[in-house]
This record gives structure tokens, C-alpha cells and sequence, in this order.
């Protein structure tokens, strides 16, 4: 049985990211999302409501962690065989081939596998989806409506 793991910080989890989820899940016998809790970004939610946030609009299926450290050797003390990244640009793929080769040499059991976004949500970030939202747009195409209402509360107060 080959498990992969989402990790991410998922400030919010966007339409993208379950999109990953479901096509990753025709891949993979198990699909698992993972929370980062020492992200070096300054979120907007908890990981606690991350984590809710998902679990909201991911397929029962799909399980929720959140984990702390290298997420290569929480793959290996959980028992992932790969760990799900998305490719949206150019950029994103010279930041997470290093990454992925890192990874590669700390735990060389654990591959790096690369999913590309559907076409609708390949220009889209959870930090541009903040930005338009804060400045009045409509991020209704990015967001499920509950991630949307709760960020809409969020960036008000």
C-alpha cells in the first residue's frame, strides 16, 4: 500500500489544494493532509482551524495531521512512501527540486512526487487569494464558501 502525504501550511485551504487532494488520491492507495505547525509564515488561522478548514470541503476519506520538524522524517515515522507537492510556475518548481533533493538525501527512502494544478487554479495562492479578498475582490472561483466566509471574518477583525 503506497501512502502520500499533502503537507502544507493551508492558510486558507483553497479550491487548488483539493484539487491536488482528489487527483493525488487516483494515484495513491491513501491520500493524507498534513498541517505544518512551524510554518515560517505568519498564518491568519490557527493550525487547530486549518485543520477544521480542511477537513470542512476534503472527502471523509482523506485524513488531517499536523506535524512539527522535517516532514521527511514524519513521513518516515508515519510510513509514507511519497510526499505530494504542487508545481504552479517556473519558480515554484526551482524551490521545491531543491527541496525535493534535500529531502532526497536526508531520508532517501521518501520520493517527491510533483502534481500540476487543473488549469483554472494554476496562477492561484492562498497569500494572492488574501490580497484580493483584503482589497475587495471576489475569490468566490478560489474558495469553498465556508473558507471563504471565515476568511472574509478573519482579515475584518
Amino acid at each position: 500500500m503506497v501512502r502520500a502525504l499533502y503537507p502544507g501550511s493551508f492558510d486558507p485551504v483553497t479550491r487548488g489544494h483539493v484539487d491536488l487532494v482528489e487527483r493525488s488520491r487516483q494515484l495513491f492507495d491513501s491520500v493524507t493532509v498534513a498541517v505544518a505547525t512551524n510554518s515560517s509564515k505568519s498564518c491568519v488561522f490557527t493550525v487547530d482551524e486549518r485543520m477544521a478548514l480542511l477537513r470542512e470541503v476534503l472527502p471523509a476519506e482523506v485524513q488531517v495531521l499536523s506535524f512539527d520538524g522535517l516532514v521527511v522524517e514524519f513521513c518516515k515515522q508515519q510510513g509514507f512512501a511519497a510526499i505530494l507537492r504542487g508545481l504552479r510556475s517556473v519558480a515554484d518548481f526551482e524551490y521545491e527540486y531543491q527541496m525535493a533533493l534535500t529531502n532526497r538525501h536526508l531520508v532517501s527512502e521518501v520520493e517527491t512526487v510533483f502534481v500540476m494544478p487543473s488549469a483554472e487554479f494554476a496562477f492561484t495562492s492562498s497569500t494572492l487569494i488574501k490580497d484580493v479578498l483584503r482589497n475587495g475582490g471576489d475569490v468566490s472561483s478560489f474558495l469553498h464558501e465556508s473558507v471563504e466566509e471565515k476568511l472574509r471574518l478573519r482579515l475584518q477583525s
